[in-house]
């Protein structure tokens, strides 16, 4: 949906540029396939430290109190990236760059920067001894590779057509969990120590990453069409009236309930192993767990993606994968045992590939304006970075006071359901 707001510049005179104009042409396997490399870039980088190297950093420091401060580290690194995640969206928004004469695209600059500082944060976040430093580093991180994962999301509707989004959006949907089993094996597998494991965990970024953005097209958005900066503007512009656009205000509803659930689910899973089933090597069976749910996840991304390109239906899959999903979270909560965890992560990983691929090519055709779309979907990022915020302070009383594990798993079933089933409320997709 395109719209023109009040509070925006007037647009030129003229045909749409290409940056702007809602695309035609298909996208190529060797796109797919470099957007696809600098998603497992970035995702590796988000999950692989939450998932393995901050718990074991964080329990090395301060073991009496791991379970406060890891969910104080992340929640202030989630809550960086509710901050990053639109304003350098909106800036990309607004990007015009030349270079030795020649005008560069809106969006690589910020993704190239980002892979870059990002892994600069890695680096230094692999030799701090103390809560503050850690904490400090992965705001750093939070911050650099949200400013990389605005211009990649963008990317969608720059790019590739309606017709070809929910297929595209499953391929892109896929690092999402394959970025934690990449990085799981290098940082397990490859490298021992949790200082290493940063060390590659940053090289990989970078070598994922970069070649998308050297190498793919990125079209330049000129000078006339480009929204004045003006900072009380740019502030005020993150706030996308429900009233005015009341499909995208949905959308946005149904996003944060959804991450919510899945932050509930996953931020303790490696403590779950410990101290609620109680397997030996918790680490070796988190990877395992991390492998089915990533297959499960590979299984339906891209098939969901296809068939919901090929029907033109969005919403019936997102409720289907919440109910799915919802199932899975409640086994846990009610066999809490390792070969009931086996299933739930097959399932668990099945529910979230149909979920990623449809959404996400559903939440761009509820986009207000295309002069905003990476501001537009950086709001959208804020529903699924709040909840890493709000899961901490959500789940850690939960685990501590109020039921344990049981009752984290049916809160997260709840959540799931109910972020699924308001997706009817969207008017203009069907």
């Amino acid at each position: 949906m395109t719209a023109t707001r009040p509070d925006l510049p007037a647009p030129a005179a003229g045909p749409l540029p290409a940056a702007l104009a809602e695309p035609v042409a298909r996208v190529r396997r060797r796109w797919i396939a470099g957007i696809f490399a600098a998603n497992l870039g970035v995702w590796m980088a988000f999950f692989t430290p939450i998932q393995i190297l901050l718990p074991q950093q964080i329990e090395r420091i301060d073991p009496t109190r791991k379970e406060t401060m890891f969910g104080l580290v992340t929640g202030l690194g989630a809550l960086a990236a509710v901050i990053a995640n639109p304003l350098a969206g909106a800036l990309s928004d607004r990007t015009c760059v030349r270079l030795f004469g020649r005008e560069l695209g809106r969006r690589h600059v910020w993704t190239a920067g980002g892979a870059l500082l990002g892994a600069t944060a890695l680096v230094l976040l692999a030799g701090q001894r103390t809560v503050l430093g850690v904490a400090l580093g992965w705001i750093a991180a939070q911050i650099c590779f949200n400013a990389m994962l605005a211009t990649l999301t963008a990317a969608i509707p720059d790019r590739v057509p309606i017709t070809q989004r929910g297929r595209v959006s499953g391929w892109i949907g896929i690092p999402q969990a394959l970025g934690l089993v990449v990085g799981a094996v290098l940082v397990t597998a490859l490298v021992h120590g949790t200082g290493a494991g940063y060390l590659v965990i940053a090289a990989g970024v970078l070598v994922l990453a970069l070649p998308f953005a050297l190498f793919t097209a990125d079209d330049p958005l000129p000078r006339a069409h480009r929204a004045a900066l003006r900072w009380r503007s740019l502030l005020r512009e993150m706030w996308i009236s429900p009233r005015r656009y009341p499909d995208f205000a949905w959308a946005w509803g149904t996003r944060f309930l959804v991450q919510m659930g899945n932050a509930l689910g996953t931020l303790y899973l490696l403590y779950f192993l410990t101290d609620g089933v109680g397997v030996d090597d918790p680490q070796g069976k988190l990877l395992l767990l991390i492998l089915l749910y990533t297959a499960g996840m590979m299984a339906t991304a891209v098939v969901s993606g296809r068939l919901s390109d090929a029907s033109g239906r969005r919403k019936v899959y997102v409720i289907v994968s919440g109910l799915v999903m919802a199932v899975a979270a409640l086994l846990l909560a009610i066999w809490p045992v390792w070969s009931v965890a086996v299933v739930a992560a097959l399932l668990l990983g099945a529910g979230y590939g149909v979920y990623l691929a449809v959404d996400a090519a559903l939440i761009t055709q509820v986009l207000p304006q295309a002069t905003d779309r990476a501001k537009d979907l950086g709001v959208i990022n804020i529903a699924n970075s709040a909840p890493q915020v709000l899961g901490p302070a959500m789940s850690a009383p939960i685990v501590v006071y109020l039921g344990g594990y049981p009752t984290l798993y049916v809160a997260t079933a709840a959540v799931t359901v109910l972020g699924s089933v308001l997706v009817v409320r969207i008017r203009s997709v069907r």
